[in-house]
């Protein structure tokens, strides 16, 4: 079967599709693609469904030889991808020759790239989904040096267009889009949360992204009775007592005690997914 042998799996890489949907009144979260928008790119350009099983990577460093003829295609942040030390970039289906050497480096700007092969990724679903969840530890593991992965048949016709155009490359301040949570009342002053800027924080992963604030915080209103534990979404804007708050990504839980004061839009939630520590960010409440 073609496929490609891992080389390098970078600090994290997993396989992810659309996730786990329908299964959080068991406990289960949805996981799947961080960001979902660039999983659905690089899955078109080489002509597979959306929600064909790819490769996560994180700040690069992943690469990886083919068994076989196989066709690959890199979305996400812009980077340079290389074949064979020759740099091909990114947002382009590539073929892979047998024998040959495939590189995704860390983009200059983001967090995680996505590898899609023609065919798909053949890996055994847990609950409907090949996607590594890292908190609730269901699905595969993250890949490994050595590793074999299988890529699959199909019948698909060849993709209309095999190039796409990359994401500008946003720098290192973000503006992100919150709606009102359930909780936003909660707050002492709900419009702090738009008005600080705010630091992505290097305890950063792919459950959340935590944020501080220098010289600010937010604080709860006072004499607020006790919140027991409830439902969180994806995107959540979850503010603990420390006042700085966490952004929920796609392997967030499905519970939490702690106020979710907004919630990030789809587009926002696929933007944040690309943080990295360091990165300033703006919440704008639609």
């Amino acid at each position: 079967m073609r496929g490609l042998t891992v080389v390098s799996p970078g600090p994290l890489a997993t396989f992810q599709d659309f996730g786990r949907p329908g299964y959080a009144h068991l406990g289960v979260p949805v996981s799947g693609a961080a960001d979902l928008g660039s999983l659905r790119q690089a899955n078109r350009l080489v002509g597979n469904p959306e929600s064909a099983v790819a490769i996560e990577t994180t700040l690069g460093g992943w690469s990886a030889r083919a068994r076989g003829h196989v066709v690959l295609a890199v979305t996400g942040p812009a980077t340079a991808v290389r074949i064979d030390g020759r740099v091909v970039g990114s947002h382009a289906a590539v073929g892979l020759p047998d024998g040959s050497l495939i590189e995704v480096p860390a983009p200059a700007h983001g967090c995680r790239n996505y590898v899609a092969a023609r065919g798909g990724f053949v890996v055994p679903p847990i609950l409907g989904s090949a996607s590594t969840d890292t908190l609730s530890g269901l699905g595969p593991d993250p890949l490994r040096e050595s590793e074999e992965l299988h890529i699959g048949e199909t019948a698909l016709e060849w993709p209309p267009e095999t190039v796409a155009p990359g994401p500008p490359a946003p720098g290192r301040y973000h503006e992100l889009t919150i709606r009102r949570g359930p909780r936003y009342d909660d707050l002492a002053d709900p419009a702090a949360l738009s008005r600080i800027t705010w630091t992505v924080n290097p305890a950063s992963n792919r459950i959340g992204v935590r944020l501080d604030a220098l010289d600010d915080a937010l604080h709860h209103r006072a004499g607020l009775p006790a919140q027991p534990s409830e439902g969180v979404p994806l995107g959540a804007v979850q503010v603990p007592p420390s006042g700085q708050p966490v952004l929920f990504l796609a392997d967030h839980p499905v519970t939490g005690g702690y106020p979710v004061a907004a919630v990030l839009t789809a587009e926002s939630v696929d933007r944040a997914a690309q943080l990295v520590a360091g990165d300033t960010v703006r919440l704008h409440l639609a």
